[in-house]
């Protein structure tokens, strides 16, 4: 009976972690739409690194703060589907789609993306440990990104985003064209709570480049 309760406790536990985590995600969104830094920081761990050897929730809201007056009048982002693996029982990782519009200058940009996220309880509460965003597009809602260079902020050159680098899927499938005569080979599902890492393998971060 022991054993029965405390398997019912362990699965009662995940299931409130992955909808702390799934409300992390839309916390994220709504407090970086309405300008609220000090709740949008308070999502991340308080030894959050920011870069530059920097850490901490204060060097992480000056440089959100700076990059939103610097950059944007506003903001909207939407999110898709929220995927969440478990590495423990405090640590996580998921991948989360948002499609963004921006005020910026004389342009409204729509933008396509997604994050890879790190999660991790301190305390009995979920925060993100990092978030990498990895961008498909940004364009003008007039000008469709079509072609190559699909990161097109004005004001800058295009560049390319890096939605598809954590991914070897992508090149893989566009490098090898199955034999047409032959059934393909299947590879072995994913095990429980190995689906992203099992497609991610070991492909390291790429650099992002955030506008």
């Amino acid at each position: 009976m022991s054993d029965l309760s405390s398997s019912l406790e362990q699965r009662i536990d995940r299931l409130e972690s992955i909808e702390s985590i799934r409300q992390l995600a839309g916390k994220y969104s709504l407090s970086l739409d309405m300008r609220d830094i000090d709740a949008h920081v308070g999502l991340f761990a308080p030894d959050v690194r920011v870069g530059g050897g920097k850490s901490g929730r204060a060097h992480l809201k000056a440089w959100v703060d700076s990059t939103l007056r610097d950059q944007f009048t506003g903001t909207s982002h939407h999110l898709g589907q929220h995927i969440i693996e478990f590495v423990d029982e405090n640590n996580a990782i998921g991948v989360v789609y948002s499609k963004n519009e921006h005020e910026t200058g004389r342009e409204w940009v729509l933008m396509q993306m997604l994050y890879w996220d790190d999660y991790q309880r301190i305390d009995g509460v979920w925060y993100f440990r990092r978030r990498l965003p990895c961008y498909w597009y940004a364009s003008d809602i007039n000008s469709a990104p079509i072609g190559d260079m699909k990161m097109r902020w004005p004001g800058r050159e295009p560049y390319t985003g890096t939605f598809h680098d954590l991914f070897p899927s992508w090149q893989s499938f566009w490098q090898h064209r199955p034999n047409s005569d032959e059934l393909p080979e299947v590879a072995t599902p994913a095990p429980l709570e190995q689906f992203l890492r099992t497609m991610r393998g070991d492909t390291p971060a790429p650099k992002i480049r955030v506008r």
